[in-house]
């Protein structure tokens, strides 16, 4: 379509002059309606793509395979042996009046003592029966209140029986005499009866008798 001629406006104000001035034209118009025109097809084209048919599928989709199930029977078993007891004796019934026999009992060997295991005392044989003996000292009363350097030793037989506690030195007790040299103590540490506190009896422990042997009094 093509443009139209412009048109101007002749217009004469109070003072006698003439205004000549070009006419404004609807192309706005035309422009506007363009646009809502292109609007309308674009809505009328998107409603048919819309409402047409989505395309059909050439291939079905495929059945699930269904797996045939094994219908045969199970392998039968062997049927389990039976077998026959035999047959036991027939025990002749006693008449009466006779005493039934008693029958043996087995008799039990005599009980020997265990021999010592011979070898060297090492491993386990060093707590073998024997070879700890019980050391003989003085009896420490339970409601005695002992020195420092002084000690309570416990001790048990084989047997596991206890006996009461003696009287030994600590292990870190070093006496000095009044001229400030050591004092030598006995070799296993038990105290001597010359050596005990001031104030405690003197009780020397009754050892009883077993394997395990005494270690007297230094």
């Amino acid at each position: 379509m093509g443009s139209q001629p412009p048109t101007y406006e002749r217009r004469v104000d109070r003072d006698g002059v003439t205004h000549i001035q070009r006419k404004r034209t609807g192309n706005g118009v035309w422009i506007v309606g363009l646009a809502l025109g292109f609007t309308v097809v674009c809505l009328l084209l998107s409603a048919w793509l819309v409402s047409s048919p989505g395309p059909v599928a050439d291939t079905a989709e495929a059945a699930p395979v269904r797996v045939a199930e094994n219908t045969s029977p199970p392998p039968s078993r062997p049927a389990p042996k039976v077998t026959t007891p035999a047959p036991q004796p027939a025990t002749q019934p006693q008449p009466q009046g006779t005493p039934a026999q008693a029958e043996p009992t087995p008799q039990q060997a005599p009980a020997t003592p265990e021999a010592a295991p011979s070898g060297p005392a090492e491993g386990i044989n060093l707590y073998r029966p024997g070879t700890k003996p019980i050391k003989q000292g003085i009896v420490v009363p339970e409601d005695f209140e002992l020195p420092p350097g002084y000690v309570r030793h416990y001790q048990a037989t084989d047997n596991g029986e206890r006996v009461k506690p003696i009287l030994m030195f600590h292990p870190d007790y070093k006496p000095v005499d009044s001229n400030g040299k050591p004092v030598e103590l006995p070799s296993n540490r038990v105290v001597p009866p010359e050596m005990a506190p001031p104030g405690m009896p003197i009780e020397i422990l009754d050892v009883p008798t077993g394997p395990e042997g005494v270690e007297p009094i230094p």
